[in-house]
């Protein structure tokens, strides 16, 4: 566990995702949780060891399971925006059971735990912003969609210090299996700016870095809509996405361990990207033909 500014806490070493904690007068904010069982309850030990008082809320970065299914090992309200509580209100207390074969087949010991995780839905929802003033400490939680439509990042504007969850991750592939890819380069485009104060950025998965991080990110989601964006303008099909799989899958280190897992999330997202492009092309088409049309129309008055 490093300490990255004063009260501010993150863990990088578990599986999955980073983690923090902010320490206030009143307790612990903790900033995303591990979804294995073991790394939940070292981490939770961790606190403990940090600050005897109470967790006072666990704030979930995105909806994705590895950022929501260990809710269940914390006894603390959590905060999320509003889409990630429809989300897991959806799921009816119980997750799907890919999400806990997915986890068993990384971790074979944690099953017998993970088949008695529970949906824990979020206390507390927001649409666009939420600031927090409690225990000495203000916490400001924005809307900064990207990685899905409810990622958040969680800013301590007095340290300059940003959790961006998965919308910057340092050396790992960025996760788009549920990505909206125009709205997470605008995202990082807004980190960039003078005017947004972070010194610090904790990322979703990798080292603790700075501003510079969001670079390769971008760079690697605007090659990716490119060669998508070539791809659904020549009439190819949502399955030839796959092809690009081998174009892209050098692009960050791969360990042997993670490669099958890898590849299946890269073939997924690419998929998730020709639709969404597919989207915008066909946007942008109905908007042109509209404008021929309201063209002609005065042309017609004339």
């Amino acid at each position: 566990m490093e300490q990255i500014a004063p009260g501010i806490y993150v863990e990088t070493s578990y599986r999955a995702v980073n983690v923090g904690a902010i320490v206030t007068d009143r307790g612990l904010i903790v900033v995303d949780v591990p979804p294995f069982p073991t790394d939940a309850r070292r981490w939770r030990l961790r606190l403990a060891q940090l600050n005897p008082g109470r967790i006072l809320f666990v704030i979930n970065t995105d909806g994705h399971r590895d950022r929501v299914m260990g809710n269940h090992w914390f006894d603390a309200p959590v905060i999320a925006h509003e889409t990630v509580g429809e989300k897991l209100r959806s799921y009816n207390g119980a997750f799907p059971q890919a999400f806990i074969d997915a986890l068993v087949a990384r971790d074979p010991e944690a099953a017998e735990d993970l088949a008695h995780v529970r949906v824990v839905v979020p206390e507390v929802t927001f649409s666009r912003k939420l600031t927090l003033h409690i225990g000495g400490r203000t916490v400001v939680l924005m809307h900064m969609p990207g990685p899905t439509s409810g990622s958040i990042w969680v800013m301590c504007p007095t340290e300059a210090v940003v959790f961006t969850g998965a919308s910057v991750v340092c050396g790992v592939h960025p996760n788009l299996m549920e990505a909206e890819t125009k709205a997470w380069l605008e995202s990082l485009v807004e980190l960039r700016r003078d005017r947004f104060r972070a010194r610090i950025v904790v990322p979703g998965r990798g080292p603790i870095t700075d501003k510079s991080a969001t670079e390769p990110v971008s760079n690697y989601l605007r090659q990716i809509r490119t060669r998508v964006r070539s791809l659904v303008q020549a009439g190819r099909p949502r399955s030839e996405a796959a092809s690009l799989v081998a174009e892209f899958l050098p692009l960050f280190p791969i360990s042997e361990e993670t490669r099958d897992r890898t590849q299946r999330r890269l073939k997924t997202g690419l998929e998730r990207v020709y639709e969404e492009i597919k989207a915008e092309l066909s946007k942008e088409a109905k908007a042109e033909n509209l404008k021929a049309v309201k063209k002609g129309e005065r042309e017609e008055k004339r």
